[in-house]
């Protein structure tokens, strides 16, 4: 390691880290948080020229442009890169897939994404920087997690603690609106994961009403369920008699009530979010619409409600539709009723593994002076590209930018979480991989 670099490291040991013991960081470790404050501005600049280049889901040349700025660094730190295309018919970008070989410590796999849900047309400006913050198209979901990646495998180099570590990176083309089938979209993120030890994901920072930072260790899954639901056409004056039945919208609304009454269960949530009933029921399902034709002289032949679940486990998933089918079974007189499941996003169920995981992350933070990070509610937390590697390999999340408002013409991040982050992302890689 250089002298110069050592020495600037035992100064900012002593100096910029006062919480943290002088045993806390060994002197490659005071190395890489040096490296990570001399990159200050230059990382900002990077996120700024990143952010400054439209990548909307659906805008593919953008996507690609700001995967060809984020492929420049890894091969400017000695990874292999190329990009992973999508079949035409899918209507994405492709993802972004960086590989450094090595046979020391733990084989990682670092996820993030290139894409926003800001395309093209979008009002929102890229670039408004307000003092200490800025506000931006995906400046915290998750460009700002992009950098940091980029930031901290750059402050291993400069440390001359990456060579031997076995890292992949994959930054996808289109989490804010996966490719179908996923089985395709989420392909090699999987085939990664099963050549990995370890996941981590650079989502944004959640930080908790005491001022910590979290990290995640769970996220429910996502998922969704049609109810079909069928009744007796007829008068509406012979109603509830034992010829005509209740008629398919009470039947749809017992369903829908009864789910809200007696599938409740901790982090579980399942929420209707179109009902259409009457005689003729026609949906276009790529644009969430339906059109209903009735006459309030007539019992309404049909009903569909459709709607999205969200679970932690598998068990908890298989639980809820146990009690679901058995509502959809209790019919009303002369109705009848089904009800289908599609899942999407798997679970990442809040496991022993992530936990260690999030006590090492822990314990970088505060062995730099930056505190203790908690566990983030899993239950609180949507779905993500990390849910799809979760099964197979300990995973941890959120280990990217800070801020607020990420969907939002309001989306902004704190700037100083680029460098807090990144401090706490390379100890941790380097901790993992030595």
């Amino acid at each position: 390691m250089k002298p110069a670099l050592l020495a600037l490291a035992a100064t900012l040991a002593c100096t910029a880290l006062p919480h943290a013991s002088a045993a806390a960081l060994d002197a490659t470790e005071q190395a890489i948080v040096a490296a990570v404050k001399a990159r200050r501005e230059p990382a900002l600049a990077l996120l700024e020229r990143a952010v400054n280049i439209n990548s909307g889901t659906m805008n593919h040349d953008g996507v690609r442009q700001v995967g060809k700025l984020f492929g420049e660094q890894f091969e400017a730190l000695g990874f292999r890169t190329r990009w992973i295309d999508m079949p035409p018919a899918m209507q994405r970008a492709g993802h972004l897939l960086a590989e450094r070989a090595g046979t020391r410590g733990k084989r990682l796999l670092l996820l993030g994404h290139l894409d926003t849900v800001f395309e093209k047309d979008s009002p929102v400006q890229a670039w408004q920087r307000h003092g200490d913050r800025v506000r931006g198209q995906g400046v915290i979901d998750m460009k700002g997690g992009d950098v940091i990646v980029i930031e901290a495998l750059r402050a291993l180099q400069a440390a001359g603690a990456l060579d031997g570590a076995a890292i992949t990176v994959l930054f996808t083309g289109d989490e804010e609106n996966a490719g179908e089938p996923m089985d395709v979209s989420r392909g090699d993120m999987i085939a990664a994961a099963k050549r990995s030890d370890v996941a981590l994901s650079f989502e944004s920072t959640v930080i908790g009403k005491d001022g910590r930072a979290t990290g995640t260790i769970g996220r429910r899954s996502s998922s969704s369920w049609t109810v079909q639901v069928k009744g007796k056409q007829g008068h509406s004056s012979g109603i509830f008699s034992q010829d005509a039945g209740d008629g398919a919208i009470y039947e749809a609304a017992r369903i829908v009530d009864a789910f809200r009454r007696d599938v409740i269960e901790p982090d579980l949530t399942f929420s209707p979010g179109l009902i259409a009933g009457g005689t003729q029921i026609s949906h276009d399902d790529d644009n969430a619409r339906a059109t209903v034709q009735g006459k309030n002289n007539v019992i309404a032949s049909s009903a569909t409600v459709t709607g999205d679940m969200r679970y932690l486990t598998y068990a908890q998933r298989d639980r809820a539709r146990a009690t679901m089918q058995g509502i959809i079974a209790r019919n009303l007189p002369g109705t009848s009723a089904t009800i289908t499941f599609v899942d999407s996003y798997p679970p990442m169920a809040p496991t022993a593994g992530n936990r260690q995981l999030l006590a090492a992350y822990s314990q970088a933070s505060d062995d730099a002076g930056l505190g203790p990070v908690a566990a983030f509610p899993p239950g609180l937390r949507g779905a993500g590209d990390i849910q799809f590697v979760a099964p197979f390999i300990d995973s941890l999340d959120g280990l990217g930018a800070a801020g607020k408002g990420a969907h939002s013409p309001d989306e902004d991040l704190d700037i100083a979480s680029i460098e807090t982050s990144t401090i706490r992302a390379a100890l941790l890689l380097y901790r993992l991989t030595r």
